[in-house]
């Protein structure tokens, strides 16, 4: 098992730089060319959503992205340290019944990664959140000589 591990500040001009990695590493690792488009798509949205959510809580620290080749699967980790809602309270920095447009734009983001993604699972707590996407991978084709 490989692991490439990114870290970068959060800043939109990085994302950009974490969707080339990850398409390079999936590519290498045997993902479908037909899906890196995808790979790249879903990266950039993990990443912008976890840039978006430092910077409103004022995060300093870097956003984590690990990237894992395995036997038969490739998956990408998109991890961020802001403090995440528990489920029946209101977000972090939201008053009480206060509309939150934040949250739709977060509920927006997931769901795009969800239509990019066959196998993603989304975890959030107190102190961070984690996006993981999986997708499958060929082997390489044996050459004979």
């Amino acid at each position: 098992m490989a692991t490439v591990e990114l870290r970068f500040s959060a800043l939109p001009e990085h994302v950009r730089t974490a969707r080339l990695v990850a398409a390079a590493v999936a590519r290498r690792a045997g993902v479908d060319e037909a899906v890196l488009d995808e790979v790249r798509l879903a990266v950039g949205e993990a990443c912008t959503r976890a840039v978006g959510l430092h910077q409103t809580v004022g995060i300093s620290a870097p956003v984590k992205v690990l990237l894992i080749e395995e036997e038969k699967q490739f998956s990408i980790e998109v991890g961020d340290e802001a403090p995440h809602a528990v489920p029946g309270e209101h977000a972090p920095g939201a008053a009480p019944g206060d509309p939150d447009g934040e949250a739709d734009e977060d509920e927006m983001g997931l769901a795009v990664i969800s239509g990019l993604v066959d196998d993603v699972e989304v975890s959030a707590g107190e102190h961070g959140g984690l996006i993981k996407m999986t997708w499958p991978t060929t082997p390489p084709p044996t050459i004979l000589v």
